[in-house]
């Protein structure tokens, strides 16, 4: 018997191909939008831990330098003569070709055992000839061949962009002899060492971390990736649920006559969830094989994104990696389960004789209250969630709050416009058209749902984007006001540029600055020297006084947004720069597109402080850009690369924007090309079921045409009708996202602008898919043949 109830279950599918389809190609794209982020994630935070891994970080202390970037060798070997055992590491860039290379040296004897370190224990093992090689990532070793006579070595374990040799070589490689970068600190010392401060008072003791600072600091990029991916997943789910209720539904006659043949509900009910679940297992690996295709054309965006705004080096090869193809048939399996749930408990608990649209009609009506409660308890949550919890998860659980508060009320609004709209009709046609497109409410409500999510998710996100690029190129056209950026090759060629260029410029400003913490934030305090282009471009977003005045004079400091908003410090706060040394704050300036903080001081007061900081990079104000540029070149041997003119400057920073948000606009056209796919099956399934209920309306003088053409007309006013709910839903989103989203992961506040032209193109495609979504079923109903018109009636007799 139960060989027979499988083979009846299954002749369904073998007579509905089109909805089969529908199944697991929905199932598959969730998945595939799901798994394809979570690829991208994975090949991030991996190569993050690549590089953790080259330095050691999160297994050992290590100390740095308080002041500028460098510790003298002299200060390694006071500490190795005191006892203490530390191992020195000497980092830098290389230039090799079109490459920029990370080179890690380090020393072997010395240098504790840390993960990813197949590279020492190699060339621990090898003869001493062979110690001079460099292990590097195979993406640049065909780089760093052509530039050195030292053999390289490929190297999987590598972070990508990265080199590891021995100090020596890297000594000779970056021409930086008796300097390094770092002491990493074994975690075995011995007894009655003396107090580092007191040995080394120039270095700073940095504690072991779990996490790379990158790895922090791109958490909430990630995670809006990964938000991105669950709201994909969500629309795609909306899919599935669709096609399995209609399916229960359509089924529903069959069970009831397994179920007089002596098959138990319980039996039949066991079938269908092993029938899903192997569909649930054909479509996540689909999905999966998707997601990596996708993943894979995403990439170079994401890596691109990553070094732009964080200086993150992420491999452009994605890696196959189990963990994120498993989760990818997990959440297929969880998906199929979700979708499936509702539908395996209307049927159970329906009786046994009820059958057709109209009883599943009255069965989503019996739900309709309780979703209407748990609307207005959705939307409520997420209108509190921010003002009662903080934190970036909780934005974006106040966010989820309000899509699905908003999703589940839509079916509701649509419901209460039509029967409105009903009421009002003063014609036959119009009525029953009004009526009838009410009771397709049921069947067609989850892709309605996704539809609102999709034109929801594009509302809110252009909103943010367009409002970011006003603000971002604004901003640039504020801070980038020099003619000229110089880059020198070291503080005595920067010594020449000032004297070369003194009677050649309107202003000569010096980018100097140190990495150090600011208020328990990692920050950079930079030396201004103080012109009245700054006054003439510069805006503050909070003041105290007459700003530049009392920073030129040594009396006040300027912080950037992301500063005062994690510290809370504002103009009138004291901000302590140094032990004893606290300034009050008279200025708080917006910086957008950098995730650390920043303390801007005058120039005199930054060299007492750090005396040991010369300007390297520089700021020209001038009024022949062109001459000055063939003065830099001929007279201080400048190359072509170490000048940097405005326009191209900004041109390469908003470059760097568009690219940061190709991915958000890739998975937002993905989601409303969903949501269109959603409506057309949609459609398509209750195409079949419509004719009882046109057949009517048929035989009482409406031609096969005409009932077409209604049909790609209720889709039309349905997609309008969700627009209309869609629009102001967007404009929630993107006021949360610029507001609370924004603030939580990146420290800044954007203002919001409106964009009406944007949004009527958003709408009229949005139609538009929709009515191409309706031709078809409509077609297959204008040529529904007169015969099976006239079979209902014969039926019904």
């Amino acid at each position: 018997m139960t060989a027979a109830g499988l083979a009846a279950l299954w002749s369904h599918w073998r007579r509905n191909p089109l909805q089969l389809f529908t199944l697991v190609a929905g199932l598959a794209l969730a998945t595939a939008l799901w798994s394809g982020v979570q690829a991208l994630n994975a090949q991030a935070r991996s190569s993050y831990d690549a590089a953790a891994a080259v330095l050691g970080e999160g297994r050992f202390d290590q100390l740095v330098p308080r002041v500028g970037d460098t510790i003298p060798r002299d200060t390694y070997l006071a500490l190795r003569e005191s006892g203490w055992l530390v191992s020195p590491v000497l980092e830098g860039p290389l230039r090799a070709d079109d490459a920029r290379i990370r080179i890690v040296g380090v020393d072997i004897p010395s240098v504790p055992r840390w993960a990813g370190s197949d590279a020492q224990d190699q060339r621990a093992d090898s003869p001493r000839q062979d110690r001079d090689a460099i292990f590097a990532h195979p993406g640049i070793v065909d780089a760093l061949a052509g530039i050195t006579e030292y053999p390289v070595i490929a190297n999987p374990d590598m972070a990508p962009d990265t080199a590891m040799t021995d100090i020596s070589v890297a000594e000779t490689l970056l021409d930086r002899p008796d300097a390094l970068t770092r002491l990493v600190v074994a975690r075995v010392q011995p007894l009655g060492l003396p107090d580092i401060a007191t040995v080394a008072p120039d270095l700073v003791r940095r504690a072991a971390r779990q996490s790379s600072d990158i790895d922090q600091l791109t958490d909430s990029f990630h995670l809006n990736l990964t938000a991105f991916g669950l709201l994909s997943f969500a629309v795609g789910i909306f899919i599935v649920h669709g096609a399995i209720g209609l399916a229960f539904e359509q089924r529903r006659a069959m069970i009831r006559t397994l179920r007089t043949l002596g098959l138990s509900l319980r039996r039949i009910m066991l079938l269908i969830a092993l029938e899903l679940l192997a569909l649930a297992v054909i479509a996540g690996a689909l999905g999966v094989a998707m997601g990596y295709a996708l993943a894979a054309t995403l990439l170079p965006d994401v890596a691109a994104t990553l070094e732009g705004l964080y200086g993150a080096q992420v491999a452009g090869v994605l890696q196959l990696d189990p963990a994120w193809w498993l989760s990818g048939l997990g959440i297929a399996l969880a998906g199929a389960v979700l979708a499936g749930a509702g539908a395996f408990w209307t049927i159970a608990r329906m009786p046994i004789l009820a059958t057709g649209a109209r009883a599943w009609a009255v069965a989503s009506g019996q739900r309709r209250g309780w979703q209407g409660i748990l609307a207005v308890v959705l939307v409520g949550l997420a209108g509190f969630g921010p003002v009662l919890g903080g934190g970036l998860l909780a934005g974006f659980a106040s966010l989820a709050c309000l899509l699905l508060g908003a999703a589940l009320a839509l079916p509701l609004v649509l419901d209460g416009l039509l029967a409105l709209g009903e009421r009002r009709a003063q014609g036959v046609r119009t009525q029953w058209f009004l009526a009838d497109t009410r009771q397709q409410l049921p069947g067609l409500r989850l892709a309605l749902m996704a539809l609102l999510l999709a034109m929801a998710a594009n509302i809110g996100v252009s909103t943010m984007v367009s409002s970011f690029r006003l603000t971002f190129t604004g901003f640039l056209d504020q801070r980038l006001f020099a003619d000229l950026y110089v880059e020198t090759d070291d503080t005595a060629q920067g010594a020449a540029l000032q004297r070369i260029v003194a009677d050649r410029t309107r202003a000569v400003l010096p980018i100097q600055w140190v990495d150090t913490q600011v208020a328990g934030q990692q920050a950079e305090i930079y030396g201004a020297r103080v012109a009245p282009a700054y006054a003439e471009n510069w805006q503050f977003i909070a003041r105290d006084g007459s700003v530049w005045d009392r920073v030129a004079a040594g009396e006040a400091a300027i912080i950037n947004e992301q500063l005062a908003r994690r510290a809370d410090l504002w103009p009138g706060d004291g901000v302590t720069l140094s032990p004893g040394r606290t300034l009050p704050i008279a200025g708080v300036v917006g910086d957008y597109g950098n995730p650390i903080g920043q303390v801007v001081i005058g120039e005199p007061l930054f060299q007492r402080l750090f005396p040991d900081v010369a300007p390297e990079r520089f700021g020209l104000v001038t009024d022949d850009p062109d001459g000055l540029r063939a003065v830099l070149e001929t007279e201080l041997g400048l190359s072509q690369g170490q000048i940097t003119d405005q326009a191209a400057l900004k041109a390469f920073s908003l470059d760097v924007f568009e690219r940061t948000f190709t991915v958000t606009a890739a998975l937002n056209v993905l989601t409303l090309s969903v949501a269109g796919f959603a409506i057309l099956m949609s459609l398509l399934t209750l195409a079949a079921m419509r004719v009882p209920q046109l057949a009517p309306a048929w035989a009482l003088g409406m031609t096969r045409r005409s009932l077409g053409r209604l049909e790609v007309l209720r889709a039309v006013v349905l997609a309008a009708l969700t627009l209309l709910v869609a629009l102001p839903l967007g404009l929630a989103l993107a006021w949360m996202l610029l507001t609370v989203i924004n603030v939580e992961a990146f420290g800044w506040r954007l203002p919001m602008y409106l964009f009406p032209g944007d949004y009527a193109v958003l709408g009229g495609l949005s139609v538009l898919a929709a009515l191409l979504a309706a031709l078809w079923p409509a077609r297959r109903l204008a040529r529904t043949p007169p015969s099976d018109l006239l079979k209902v009636f014969a039926n019904e007799g």
